[in-house]
């Protein structure tokens, strides 16, 4: 379990914020015309300047291989794992989600956000916003004495009251000295399932929404999801750590 000592919360908590600071920057740059390798190269840039290393860069997975870069970009029907490109120039009306990790003396934390390029539509601008609030509300969740499985029971609910399609493939997780521990969080499920949420656990909580249906697919390149309908996705995420039996954000 990622139960974090006195120590490590104190890093989680500077790189936290160095994360989240980064990523201030690079959704700065974003608009029409530049190209996702660019946010890459800036994103890399501000994490090391600051201390920090990237958390994705060199991560390995069996059957996908190596991630090369810093950031994940996924754009519009892209759910998650988009690899930069020089190729890909962002244009007006494009969605884009920005995914990222740190680490910071042994000690890691993870973050996402999906924002507009120039002038989106208005289905894309509802995602965007239903999506982010999702967050919040797994947030609340996330309190000492509840469980993992009452995070991803309220968010599944509020994902269907708006119609939109709910991501199972792919779930938060527990972080802390490593990007990825257990438990598992997924963005669906039961009120009182799942472990116990308990006094200075480190959770990243992510959920995905799309416009249409729930299957996602995998790219030639073995990383990139998109939604099987061709849908737009969106994508929001923080790292908490439970404080005096609260949710507290770090990635911000």
């Amino acid at each position: 379990m990622n139960i974090l000592k006195t120590d490590q919360i104190k890093k989680i908590k500077i790189c936290g914020k160095i994360l989240a600071d980064s990523l201030d920057e690079v959704k700065k740059k974003v608009r029409p015309g530049i190209t996702t390798i660019e946010l890459d190269e800036l994103a890399e840039k501000l994490l090391r300047a600051k201390g920090c290393t990237p958390a994705f860069k060199g991560y390995y997975v069996a059957g996908a291989g190596t991630f090369p870069s810093t950031l994940c970009v996924s754009i519009n029907d892209e759910i998650v794992h988009g690899i930069p490109s020089e190729k890909y120039i962002l244009k007006d009306g494009d969605i884009i989600s920005l995914d990222i990790g740190a680490g910071y003396n042994g000690i890691y934390t993870d973050m996402a956000t999906t924002v507009p390029v120039g002038k989106i539509s208005a289905e894309a601008a509802r995602l965007l916003k239903l999506t982010e609030e999702s967050l919040y509300i797994g947030i609340k969740q996330a309190k000492a004495g509840n469980r993992i499985g009452d995070i991803g029971a309220e968010i599944e609910p509020f994902a269907g009251k708006h119609h939109l399609g709910l991501i199972r493939d792919y779930v938060g997780h527990g972080i802390g000295p490593e990007p990825h521990l257990p438990p598992q969080i997924p963005n669906f499920g039961q009120h009182n399932t799942g472990a116990k949420i308990i006094e200075n656990m480190a959770l990243a909580i992510e959920p995905m929404l799309t416009t249409g249906g729930e299957d996602t697919v995998v790219d030639d390149n073995g990383w990139t999801v998109r939604t099987t309908d061709g849908s737009l996705a969106a994508h929001f995420e923080h790292t908490i750590i439970i404080e005096n039996g609260k949710p507290a954000i770090v990635t911000k």
